[in-house]
């Protein structure tokens, strides 16, 4: 699998695959309007507020870390089309533009952003494939003959890299499912709010991850800048459904060895705080999701 190289081929390509990415969104968030019973229009005001804010934050951020690319030519700040649309600005910026939403409209804010977070997921999936396009967001470079193949690896300039853009949007596409599938059951009893942390959880940890094998990751010194918000946001994440759902003590512990672990990797490196890390904040994950059968009942 070779990536595109005509730029008009890939911006035009690029664009559809944001148009469809924002397409499904509104999709998704009008459904889940009409099975909450919120007040007309409000996925497709979702949509107006978050998309728009969303493009340009994603962009800031991007420029804000890689500032030297733009020093010469501030101009190129607009040319979006190149790519440089960072994912963790997008979030900010379009949960800016929901919780403004939430203040016009007077809905609790918990409560939009669980309507986002599976259409945000599935969009995030889509658009993956425009860093295909964009021949960008490939990982380290793939040397053994047996696994240079797609989806492991992609040809890039004459070169097979690790294919990430695919890990991540596959990723993303069962992060869906499972928030999709799941949503009804974490809003037991009129609880908001926590079909968002599953975002945050299940996106940060693979994001997480997944960082750590590209090669053009935006860097704060020597710590890439998304593995460390990752980071934050899954423990973060993980700190609120505990903190709502009150499990057993073993949750707690797990939570912070994991964070331990995780600062660890982030800073040291090693196989064995990765894992460590990994299995503890798997481990909490699934802890606090056996505990909504008790919530329901609760309720």
């Amino acid at each position: 699998m070779v990536f595109l190289q005509p730029p008009l081929a890939a911006v035009q390509v690029y664009g559809l695959l944001i148009a469809a990415a924002v397409a499904l969104a509104a999709w998704l968030v009008t459904r889940e309007e009409k099975r909450l019973g919120l007040p007309k229009d409000t996925g497709l005001d979702l949509v107006l507020y978050a998309v728009p804010l969303a493009v340009v934050f994603s962009r800031l951020y991007y420029v804000a870390f890689t500032w030297d690319e733009f020093a010469q030519q501030p101009l190129r700040i607009f040319y979006v089309w190149e790519g440089g649309l960072a994912i963790y600005g997008g979030v900010i910026g379009g949960a800016l533009g929901v919780w403004l939403l939430s203040r016009r409209r007077g809905i609790r804010f918990p409560l939009l952003a669980d309507v986002v977070a599976p259409a945000l997921l599935l969009g995030q999936a889509v658009g993956r494939w425009g860093n295909y396009f964009n021949g960008e967001a490939f990982g380290y470079a793939v040397t053994n003959p047996a696994l240079q193949f797609f989806p492991v690896a992609v040809y890039v300039n004459g070169t097979w890299h690790m294919a990430t853009f695919f890990y991540e949007s596959l990723w993303n596409l069962m992060g869906f499912v499972f928030l999709y599938t799941n949503r009804q059951e974490f809003q037991t009893g009129g609880r908001t709010g926590h079909v968002f942390l599953w975002y945050l959880v299940w996106y940060g940890l693979g994001r997480m991850y997944i960082e750590g094998l590209r090669t053009d990751s935006l860097m704060w010194g020597t710590v890439r800048v998304s593995q460390l918000l990752s980071l934050l946001l899954c423990a973060g994440g993980l700190a609120a459904l505990a903190r709502s759902l009150r499990p057993c003590w073993l949750v707690y512990m797990l939570l912070a060895v994991s964070v331990l672990a995780a600062v660890a990797f982030l800073f040291m490196g090693g196989w064995w705080t990765a894992l460590l890390t990994a299995a503890g904040f798997v481990a909490s994950g699934v802890l606090l999701y056996l505990q909504y059968p008790r919530v329901a009942r609760d309720a």
